[in-house]
């Protein structure tokens, strides 16, 4: 029996935790955000447990539970950190000759004249997203330069405090039509994937974003070969092991949008048949290392 340690309790933990024990892998849930933690004395609890799933979001409490646990992660710091960086994902990929939207960071604070150059490379609209923030936070569509400049304010007010870790955003065309698709891949092979739409009455009230905690539902789909290998190609490309790969679909191009390193597991039923075995797969070699 392996113990596999979970930092978040969100429906992630619920789905997987009867399918991975049919699989002898036992899941704890230990938080380690929004409580008080004992640091010293007896408060390891090394040998307790033989993975994690996955690394914590907040970077400062992994860290401690890195001490606290001792153990390898699904997904360890480097990889929270790679694919947290929207940016660095963007400017990686395109790299390589992965698709992606055209795309440029702004690094606060910078002057008016370079925020109106930023927008006059882009053809209206645009999108403008914080660089590291998850589930659609903070991201705007806007249509004129008056209301770019707007957004920026709202965002220049929150990077001047000082503790701000992160005060850069990304500027990104707006792609019209595009279906919005999540792939999921582990250890390096496509396993399912869903498509995020938002219900019909959210739609024509024009809004856009498909982020599921925006209240888009996701639906199981059956993803061509084309798109497969695409997402497989990212993660390849960004040597993640367990990897939510974006994909905007239009008519005529598909692009990879952004990544995700702790990606939220969907029912089981819309993905690939043996998806539990390649995930207790990849659980179990992790807790070898």
């Amino acid at each position: 029996m392996i113990d596999l340690v979970a930092v978040n309790r969100a429906e992630t933990f619920e789905r997987i935790r009867d399918p991975l024990a049919d699989r002898d892998i036992r899941l704890h849930h230990v938080p380690v955000t929004e409580r008080t933690l004992a640091l010293t004395g007896d408060a390891g609890r090394r040998g307790e447990f033989d993975v994690g799933f996955v690394y914590p979001g907040r970077l400062m409490e992994g860290g401690v539970a890195d001490a606290l646990f001792d153990i390898p992660w699904i997904n360890g710091r480097e990889a929270v950190v790679t694919s947290r960086n929207k940016g660095g994902v963007i400017a990686r990929l395109d790299a390589a000759g992965v698709p992606v939207p055209k795309t440029a960071m702004v690094s606060n604070p910078v002057d008016q004249a370079e925020l109106v150059d930023v927008f006059e490379r882009f053809e209206p609209p645009v999108v403008v997203k914080p660089n590291s923030a998850t589930r659609g936070v903070g991201v705007a569509k806007v249509h004129d330069l008056d209301s770019f400049l707007g957004v920026v304010d709202y965002l220049d007010l929150v990077h001047d405090y000082r503790a701000t870790g992160d005060k850069s955003f990304l500027v990104q065309e707006y792609i019209a039509d595009a279906t919005d698709y999540r792939a999921m891949i582990v250890d390096g092979e496509y396993v399912g994937a869903v498509e995020r739409r938002l219900p019909d009455d959210a739609l024509r009230s024009d809004q856009w974003k498909h982020n599921v905690h925006r209240g888009a539902n996701a639906s199981g789909v059956d993803l061509p070969d084309r798109l497969r290998e695409l997402a497989e190609r990212v993660a390849a490309e960004l040597d993640i092991s367990l990897l939510g790969v974006d994909l905007l679909v239009s008519e005529d191009r598909a692009v990879v949008s952004e990544t995700n390193a702790r990606p939220t597991v969907d029912a089981a039923t819309k993905y690939e048949n043996g998806f539990y075995d390649r995930l207790s797969a990849s659980i179990e070699r992790t807790a070898k290392r």
